[in-house]
């Protein structure tokens, strides 16, 4: 008998992360969304993973598209987490928010900590979600420090 909800969720809560937003591009449009999910696969070759619930928006233009880029959060990038997580603004994510196309056409976001832009190398549909792993066709970073995510809060690192 498999675990209970709660316990789940509890357990889950236990393990600190980074934060992530993943974004990507169909034709003219744009979506992203705040991502706990998100792992590396290999790096040999460059292969990460984002879990994705199929049903959100940017879950069907990343299965289209066949790209999506993933932006690991800096510090100070609390507001912009809480926005790409925010379901009454689904549909106005982006607006004042500073970005560019990336190489592969997803929206890179200004001022993250590394971005991966990525091609979908393949797909696992595992309960209400979809584990998309990437291949990872350009990089960048930057040095500055990580917004981390603990106990259902912000947390900073202590140096």
């Amino acid at each position: 008998m498999a675990v209970g909800d709660d316990l789940f969720k509890q357990c889950l809560r236990r393990w600190a992360s980074g934060v992530t937003i993943v974004t990507s591009k169909l034709g003219d449009e744009i979506h992203g969304m705040t991502v706990s999910a998100f792992n590396s696969v290999s790096a040999n070759p460059p292969l990460v993973l984002v879990c994705a619930n199929r049903n959100s928006r940017t879950h069907a233009m990343i299965r289209e598209s066949e790209i999506f880029n993933v932006h690991v959060l800096a510090a100070d990038q609390q507001e912009l987490s809480n926005r790409f997580a925010s379901q009454s603004l689904e549909g106005s994510r982006f607006e004042g928010v500073e970005w560019r196309a990336g190489l592969l056409g997803a929206p890179v976001l200004a001022g993250t900590l590394a971005v991966l832009e990525c091609k979908l190398a393949s797909t696992h549909d595992e309960g209400s979600h979809s584990i998309y792993v990437g291949q990872v066709e350009h990089a960048e970073i930057s040095d500055r420090e990580p917004l981390v995510y603990f106990q259902g809060g912000y947390r900073a690192i202590a140096l």
